[in-house]
């Protein structure tokens, strides 16, 4: 393909920027071969001339088309170059916020400075078991892989994560090892995940610090090894680590820290266990105070040490021995801020008594002169002497700071070393997974040895992947069969050489290093001299003596050789080593065994006579480093690149410059590179085919896909070495791909161009005959209009005329009408006017005579009261001068002692009541004053509160006494305001005389007005009322409405809530269950112990407890159920194994005494014959006295009943009722003891008459082994067993002893479990009056601190809290009293109904008896047998009748021949036996046998969907019938007569419906996570992948990352499959007679499931997100909502649950551009959150040209009308979620005593009644 060919006009081209690396540019004219110039406009509208290079014209690279931006891997570019990669990533970065990308077998991790929710459990789960090129990139992604391939392969795996400082490496292995720890976590062995995950905050505390690049930086090489087991669960963990940066612990650099557990020691120096280190804040020491900012933002180091130290706890590191770590830490810092001073310029000294070396010594125990003498000297050997040398201050600082990296790094390798032991697992491990964090490429101003080394690990990692990136592209073409040629690729082998090999830098370092003399200049000159000018690699810095550069595969790099040979011997004085291992510290001699067993070994090794050498730091790294490569090698690598965005640590910005250079340096362009190379793009002849048979015409079409796209190939691209053919791919060159797009879109452009041309014609001619069949339409309505507006008219004026005629002759009648009426009333007006005023007249003359009568009669009054005022005048003087005479005597007298006598009665009283409070009082403070005296002896403090209180009562008491002293005296200015305020009083009386007269008057002219108005109030308060109660009404309405909302709501969440606890109990009941067989199957018995009838009882009676009963006879077993930690189970599991050996022992010393009673028999034989006749006289006794009872019985209730009402029983709840119930109940207990009476006679009976008959012809049969005992029906005997057996009294009687030992039995047991149950609960009442002691002493202590007032209100305070907790409990014990009152009365009435009827049935007897039919030879027809709908089994077939009817029953045949829930009705049947013999044993047994056999079977065959869909409605079948047939009547309300017939009568079984409500809850979970297990697979390729019609939908390049195809032809499930699981589903549960309610719930559940797994595939795919994937997602959708239309499943609210599905696809269709889409969008996606809406539209991926990307302002405006709603911002729906089941009740229309049971069943054991 020629360049004018791409380089034509539009064509987009990358060019080479100083200030973005590179911009984009666009061609304004086509290229010709020859130019020297291109014509070129940037993309902010400049036009530029870009003038080629003239040697090379060499043209610019091409951009890729937009389509294939964006692309999660970078070896699907057509074009790959620098700028595309770069372009990509920024693409991804900054406008998806994706911060992973493949680049072939490579992840690119770009940190974004900002945490992601991606990191859930559910993004695990989403990422677990998928294929690594089906999600989006992820670091999941690659531990998935990595997983899946160890299993697969059996071939241990590694992960590369390496990167520069801060671009995220160790958050990503910490990732990597999450992953690993939740998809493989075992239950044998669960916190081994949690340690290996603990071991990364300790390695972060210790050997993280801070960086000017990195907050977070690792400052050491780690590599991790996770052990797995067969079956492929984590065993254990092993850590290597590489370089730690010794030199941080004593320098920083500005702006950087110390490794952070010294801030988090300094930040939590308060506490009090670190008082002892005398710590401070971390400015206060040398080694934390350079680079002066000791705070990291955000980050709490007290909080971090917490963390530290659970993390230590977790691994088993204890807190004596965290203190003692800490202490070293500690005497380092204090060993930081030892002093040395200058002597002389070669010596120096340390002031005496220090005091931080002497914090420090003393920490390390060691000695402080010792260690203050060799701080400052250093010993010298020779060959001949031995000689101690001062050191001058530098030489000292030196030798201080190398003691600390020393005591550090010891320190370091120690916890590294615990660390690893801890992680060590017993179990053999088969396979591992290694995750390697280790430093990327660093280069910075000053390059020392520690870069040296950092960048040597990168080469040999470099040189490893270069390798096996070619390996790798070498496979895949000769997988594919197409020739190949070498592909060139930088090889970095003479850069490694350069370093390591012989006579390399590292052996001159080394070789230096052993000289006496040797220096730092001394080896840059052998370096010079050596490699100058014989390696091309090797260079020397031009104005620098003491540097030298290397051209590592990444870029140059000065090296500083300051140092080197100081840092590669890494030495410490000796002397100072020996005095630490004179310590008394025993932490500290630890970390020094190893340089004892080390030394010992090596001079054991060691020749005589030959020196002792230590390894360097260089070679020592050389080693770990090949041992390193050795791993990876024999590993299967995947590479983890990580890329630090830029330098400012700002959220999603990408530093061009920044990036290229990381690019270079970590071998991403280098993949690319070689990629390029070769044939970087493929693609499948399906793919290929179907998305470019557009460029073929029908014709060119053939059968043969791979010839087709030959043939296509050839036509389209000329040069045939730009492809190749392989088996399955076509291999392109680079390029090709856009060249091949090119001529897509310039064909789908010329068909949208003649597509268009036909529209507007077709468009244009539909609009002309509108607009023609318009006009005629026009016109005829307006001609017809125009007609029937004339016609109008002449009707109109016609009309006119009748109406004015009917008008007038109306207006003149009534002129008339009304002038007669006029003249009428005039007369009548006149009339009356008359007769008025003669009325008037004789009214006035009337009314003068009474004025005159009155106003004589007032001038009579008025002269008499006149008169009478005078004489009262008179009289009130006379009065006056007597009181003033009076008022005199009294006021003498009121001087008196008597008056005052008088007067102070009652204040006597008062004193007398205050005296009697105070001494109350007193009382009470005498009781306070002993009770704090035996309470609070010891605290002298509160004695003298106690005092002051006591001091301040007695001052308020002679107050009280003060203020009653002054009462006499305000009681007689009281008594004289009474006096004023009586004569006030009397005046007021007078004046209110008056006025009521006057009221009077008034009140009689307004009481008609008050009358009319009360009228009118009280019809108003009666509207008011019933306006009130409307809205009383309406109130109680809308609060009963949201009160049954609430309370739905609250009953929803504890049904979930149940439920949930309920799957995990029983979980954990079923790994108990599990745990016991294994161990049952590991030890075997010795011997099998034989059950009779009551150890199976038993066991049944404790099988019933682990099914959640609610008995509480074996709590053990239960608490066993409830734990979730496998080291107490198994120590329970121990426990109960020891109590059933003792369980075992007491059985056999059972039979042991039983076997004795039987030898006692047989020594007893002589005297049974007196015994047997004294028994039977016993007998016939106790039968009198049974009948005597009966009388008396009888009699009681004639005498309570009366004689007039015999036929009617007493009420309950009256007299005679309680008479009745308490005789009735001592007359049971009565008759029980007198049955066993009966039964122990009658098993003596049967024992003496065997004796009896022992020389007889029976004495050999008769034996009493009771295991052989012959039954009554045996015919092989002689003819004299009659006279024993006459009416089966022999097996009567082995049938008593039987029942005499299971009475026994159960008797002790009641009382074993009374007797526990009985202790329990008084151990929980004394440890509840405990508790209440105790609350009551804290109170008493806490309210004697308080004042007085504040002391009584919290007193009332409490007794209330009290009383009202008291009276709680007492309103849930007569609950508890009421239930049980209730169950007794119905018992009663039931005892009744049977007394009753046995009273009856005896008259009949006597009638019978006494009547004596007549001999008469009569007929007897036989009639048909009326059934009673019991099956009558015997007692010991519960098990084999379970084992027929539930675990060998095959659900197939029973669903297709038989009724529905047969099964269930054949165990409820004979529950009902059961229940109509009244034998509890059975009921128990049966029921407990039932439940366990459920379970056994959902356990065994929980995978089979039919086997668990048939129990589920068999199980829900038994409790409706539980609930249908126990008498209650919301539940008998639809049965027929002769259902209601079949009720139990004897037993209540409300528990055991809870118990199999809670079974059918378990099946029901078992169903979901059947179906789910079997849709799961088909989901995603049915609803996304799957294309309906070819090529509609379109298809990208995929790149090295095989996604999963999407053709039938692979095996890809159809929408069309899922709906067929889901018919099969339907049908199974229809043919089972499941409940169409629970059928709903099923179906809701599952569209839940399928909506959910759809959903978050959706939004972990980038490649689905585009508008056609939205148009295949709505028609799928809409096949399943036809399937519900189809089965009558609208209203189950499945459809429902599609919702959020259907709103993601129509957000994948809906314009995305303005404001008004926004607000469209916001009010569409109701039900998707906020986090998800965004993330789709960030995801949203273009497929063919002529869709758009969404641009980042929309995506912010979405986020800005989104933050405010209230969804959660979780991005993933829970998949694992399940809804709350309702089984509700559903009513059976089957009688029991129609059903048959077939032969098939194996049930002929079972008898109809």
């Amino acid at each position: 393909m020629a360049a004018s060919e791409l380089y034509s006009k539009f064509a987009r081209v990358w060019l080479p920027d100083a200030a973005e690396v590179w911009k984009s540019a666009e061609l304004v004219r086509d290229y010709t071969p020859g130019d020297q110039r291109l014509s070129l406009q940037l993309e902010d509208g400049t036009l530029l001339e870009h003038t080629l290079d003239p040697q090379t014209k060499d043209l610019p690279p091409l951009r890729n088309p937009n389509i294939l931006v964006g692309e999660n891997d970078l070896t699907s570019l057509s074009y790959l170059h620098e700028p595309a990669v770069l372009h990509n990533l920024k693409v991804r970065f900054v406008d998806s916020k994706l911060i992973y990308t493949y680049c072939g077998i490579v992840l690119v991790a770009i940190n974004p400075y900002e945490s992601l929710p991606i990191y859930e459990a559910d993004i695990i789960n989403a990422y677990s078991g998928q294929n690594m090129g089906d999600m989006d990139p992820h670091i999941f992604a690659v531990a998935e892989e990595a997983y899946k391939q160890m299993a697969r392969d059996e071939r241990n795996q590694s992960i590369i994560v390496s990167g520069e400082s801060g671009a995220g490496k160790t958050v990503s292995a910490k990732y990597a090892m999450r992953y690993f720890a939740t998809v493989s976590s075992s239950s044998g062995e669960a916190t081994v995940e949690e340690r290996v995950l603990a071991s990364n905050p300790i390695m972060e505390a210790f050997g993280n610090a801070k960086t000017t690049r990195n907050d977070n930086s690792s400052r050491f090489g780690k590599y991790i090894e996770i052990g797995f087991d067969k079956k492929y669960c984590i065993t254990g963990a092993n850590m290597r680590t590489y370089l730690l940066e010794k030199s941080r612990v004593v320098f920083q650099a500005q702006e950087e820290r110390n490794y952070h557990i010294f801030y988090q020691l300094c930040a939590s120096s308060h506490l009090p266990e670190f008082k002892n280190f005398r710590l401070g804040h971390a400015d206060d020491f040398h080694y934390t105070n350079q680079g002066q900012n000791p705070v990291i933002g955000g980050i709490d180091d007290a909080k971090e040490l917490v963390n530290t130290r659970n993390a230590f706890l977790l691994l088993g590191i204890d807190r004596a021995h965290q203190l003692a770590i800490y202490q070293i830490l500690a005497a380092l810092l204090h060993l930081s801020n030892v002093e040395i001073k200058e002597e002389s310029a070669d010596k120096s000294t340390i002031v005496p008594n220090n005091a931080h070396l002497k914090v420090f010594c003393e920490l390390l125990g060691v000695s402080c002169e010792e260690m203050t003498h060799w701080l400052c000297r250093r010993k010298l050997k020779t060959t001949t002497e031995t000689f101690v040398k001062s050191l001058s201050k530098i030489n000292a600082v030196n030798g201080r700071n190398a003691l600390a990296k020393h005591i550090y790094a010891r320190l370091f390798s120690w916890i590294v070393d615990n660390v690893n032991n801890v992680l060590k697992s017993k179990a053999k491990q088969r396979s591992f997974i290694g995750v390697l964090d280790i430093y990327g490429f660093e280069t910075f101003e000053i390059n020392s040895f520690e870069q040296f080394c950092i960048n040597y690990a990168n080469e040999k990692l470099q040189q490893q992947f270069n390798l096996h990136v070619f390996k790798l592209e070498q496979e895949e073409y000769m997988r594919e069969e197409i020739p190949w040629t070498l592909i060139d690729f930088y090889d970095n082998q003479p850069c490694i050489n350069l370093i390591e090999s012989k006579l390399g830098i590292l052996d001159l370092l080394d070789e230096e290093c052993k000289m006496p003399k040797g220096c730092d200049d001394t080896w840059a000159q052998k370096m010079y001299n050596t490699f100058q000018k014989q390696n091309a690699h090797f260079e020397k810095p031009r104005l620098s003596n003491r540097a030298f550069i290397i051209h590592h595969f990444a870029d140059k790099v000065e090296y500083q050789c300051v140092g080197f040979l100081e840092k590669n011997r890494d030495t410490v004085n000796e002397e100072q080593i020996i005095v630490l291992k004179k310590s008394q510290f025993g932490m500290l001699l630890k970390l020094f065994e190893n340089d004892e067993k080390a030394s010992g070994s090596a001079k054991r090794q060691s020749r005589p006579g030959q020196k002792e050498t230590k390894k360097t730091v260089g070679l020592q790294f050389r080693q770990s480093l090949h041992l390193l490569m050795e791993t990876l090698n024999a590993t299967t690598p995947h590479y983890v690149r990580c890329i630090k965005p830029n330098d400012d640590k700002a959220a999603f910005m990408l530093d061009p410059f920044r990036a290229v250079q990381q690019l270079r340096a970590c071998g991403i362009l280098e993949t690319v590179r070689i990629s390029a190379a070769g044939f970087p793009s493929r693609w499948t002849y399906q793919e290929f085919f179907i998305r470019y048979r557009v460029l073929l015409k029908q014709k060119d079409i053939l059968p043969d896909w791979k010839q087709t796209c030959k043939n296509l190939l050839e036509k389209c691209i000329q040069d045939k070495n730009k492809y190749q053919f392989g088996k399955n791919k076509i291999f392109f060159r680079a390029g090709q791909v856009a060249y091949l797009e090119k001529l897509r879109f310039d064909k789908l452009r010329q068909a949208c161009v003649r597509i268009q041309k036909t529209i507007r014609c077709w468009l244009a001619r539909k609009k002309y005959l509108r607009m023609r069949a318009a006009a005629v339409l026009i016109q005829k309505h307006v001609r017809g209009y125009q007609a029937r507006c004339f016609v109008m008219f002449l009707r109109r004026t016609r009309a006119a005329l009748v109406i004015q005629r009917s008008v007038r002759m109306w207006l003149n009648r009534r002129r008339y009408l009304q002038m007669r009426s006029a003249a009428i009333t005039i007369q009548c007006f006149l009339r009356s006017y008359m007769a008025r005023q003669n009325y008037y007249k004789l009214i006035y003359e009337r009314t003068a005579v009474i004025i005159q009568r009155w106003v004589r009669g007032w001038l009579v009054r008025k002269q008499y009261k006149r008169t009478l005022a005078a004489i009262v005048l008179l009289q009130s003087c006379v009065r006056r001068m007597k009181a003033r005479r009076e008022l005199k005597e009294l006021k003498a007298e009121a001087r008196s002692v008597e008056h005052f006598k008088k007067l102070n009665v009652g204040m006597e009283n008062k004193i007398m009541q205050l005296q009697h409070k105070i001494n109350e009082q007193h009382k009470e403070n005498r009781e306070l004053s002993e009770r704090l005296n035996t309470v609070e002896r010891t605290q002298a403090v509160e004695r003298e509160k106690q005092n002051k209180d006591f001091e301040n009562l007695r001052r308020s008491e002679e107050e009280a006494r003060a203020k009653a002293e002054s009462v006499p005296s305000l009681l007689e200015q009281l008594s004289f305001l009474h006096e004023e305020l009586e004569n006030t009083r009397r005046e007021k009386g007078l004046i209110e005389e008056q006025a009521k007269q006057y009221l009077d008057q008034t009140q009689k002219v307004v009481q008609d007005l008050n009358v009319k108005n009360d009228d009118l109030t009280k019809e108003n308060t009666e509207m008011q009322k019933l306006i009130s109660v409307q809205a009383q009404k309406l109130a109680e309405i809308n609060a009963n409405f949201g009160d049954k909302k609430q309370l739905e709501m609250d009953l929803s969440e504890e049904r979930s809530r149940y439920q949930n606890l309920l799957s995990e109990h029983l979980e954990l009941e079923e790994r108990h269950r599990d745990l016991k067989e294994e161990m049952n199957s590991t030890s075997v018995p010795k011997f099998i112990h034989k059950r009779n009838d009551s150890y199976y009882s038993s066991n049944s009676s404790e099988f019933s407890q682990s099914l959640g009963s609610t008995d509480t006879e074996d709590n053990s077993s239960h608490t066993e159920n409830e734990s979730t930690v496998d080291l107490p189970l198994m120590v329970k599991l121990q426990r109960r194994v020891k109590e059933l050996e003792l369980e075992k022992q007491s059985l056999s010393h059972q039979l042991e005494n039983r076997e004795e009673t039987v030898q006692l028999v047989e020594d007893e034989r002589s005297a049974g014959r007196t015994e047997l006749d004294l028994e039977t006289l016993k007998r016939q006794e106790l039968e009198n006295e049974n009948k005597k009872l009966k009388q008396d019985l009888n009699e009681l209730r004639k005498s309570l009943t009366g004689e007039n009402n015999e036929l009617m029983p007493p009420a309950p709840g009256s007299t005679p009722y309680n008479v009745l119930l308490d005789h009735l109940t001592s007359s049971t207990e009565e008759l029980e003891m007198r049955k066993e009476e009966v039964l122990l006679l009658r098993s003596h009976m049967v024992r003496q008459e065997a004796l009896k008959h022992k020389d007889s012809e029976l004495g050999d049969s008769v034996k009493l082994n009771l295991t052989e005992m012959p039954t009554c029906q045996d015919t092989g005997r002689s003819k004299n067993i009659h006279t024993l057996n006459e009416d089966g009294e022999l097996w009567l009687a082995y049938e008593g002893l039987k029942e005499t030992n299971r009475l026994l039995e159960s008797q002790m047991r009641e009382q074993e479990r009374t007797h526990s149950a009985e202790c329990k609960r008084l151990r929980e009442e004394l440890s509840k009056l405990k508790e209440d002691r105790a609350e009551q002493q804290k109170f008493l202590a806490q309210s004697l601190q308080l004042p007085e007032a504040a002391r009584i209100d919290a007193g009332l305070q409490h007794e209330i809290t009290q009383l009202t907790t008291e009276n709680l409990e007492l309103m849930e014990e007569q609950d508890r009293q009421d239930k049980m009152i209730r169950s007794l009365r119905k018992q009663l009435k039931f005892y009744m109904k049977k007394v009753d009827d046995y009273e009856a049935s005896a008259q009949l007897k006597e009638r019978a008896s006494t009547v004596t039919p007549p001999a008469i030879n009569v007929n007897i027809t036989r009639k048909e047998k009326e059934y009673q709908g019991m099956l009558k089994y015997k007692q010991g077939d519960e098990n084999r009748l379970l084992k027929n009817l539930v675990t060998d029953l095959k659900p197939r045949g029973v669903a297709v021949s038989l009724i529905p829930g047969l099964p269930a009705y054949i165990i409820f049947m004979c529950l009902r036996y059961a229940d109509n013999v009244n034998n509890d044993q059975r009921v128990t047994a049966l029921l407990n046998t039932t439940i366990s056999s459920i379970k056994g079977v959902i356990k065994k065959r929980g995978n089979d969907f039919e086997m668990v869909s048939f129990w589920l409605a068999n199980t829900c079948r038994l409790l409706h019938c539980f609930k249908q047939y126990s008498g209650e009547k919301m539940y008998t309300e639809q049965n027929t007569p002769k259902q209601n017939e079949h009720c139990l009568s004897n037993f209540e079984l409300s528990e055991y419906q809870h118990v199999f409500e809670d079974l059918a809850i378990q099946i029901y979970r078992q169903l979901i996570k059947c179906m789910e297990d079997i849709m799961q697979p088909l989901i995603v390729s049915s609803m996304l992948e799957h294309e309906n019609v070819k090529g509609v939908l379109g298809s990208k390049p995929t790149g090295l990352r095989k996604k999963s195809s999407s053709f039938p032809e692979d095996g890809t499930a159809t929408i069309e499959a899922l709906l067929q699981s889901l018919g099969v589903f339907y049908s199974t549960m229809s043919q089972h007679g499941m409940d169409p309610p629970l059928t709903k719930q099923v179906v809701r559940q599952m569209f839940y499931i399928i909506c959910a797994i759809t959903l978050n595939h959706l939004l972990l795919r980038k490649d689905m997100c585009s508008w056609s994937k939205g148009l295949q997602i709505r028609y799928n959708v809409w096949q399943l909502e036809e399937w519900l239309s189809e089965r009558d499943m609208a209203d189950s609210g499945a459809k429902e649950m599609l919702e959020p599905l259907v709103q993601a696809a129509q957000l994948l269709q809906i314009k995305k551009k303005t404001e008004a889409d926004a607000q469209a969008i916001c009010s569409m996606c109701t039900e998707l959150t906020p986090t998800q809406i965004v993330k789709i539209m960030t995801l949203y991926t273009p497929v063919i040209e002529f869709e758009e990307r969404v641009c980042t302002t929309f995506i912010d405006t979405m986020k800005e009308l989104l933050k405010d709603r209230d969804k959660s911002p979780t991005l993933m729906m829970d998949t694992k979620k399940i809804f709350n089941v309702m089984i509700s009740f559903t009513a059976s229309s089957v009688a029991f005593d129609t059903i048959q049971i077939p032969t098939s069943l194996n049930l002929g054991f079972l008898t109809r009644m």
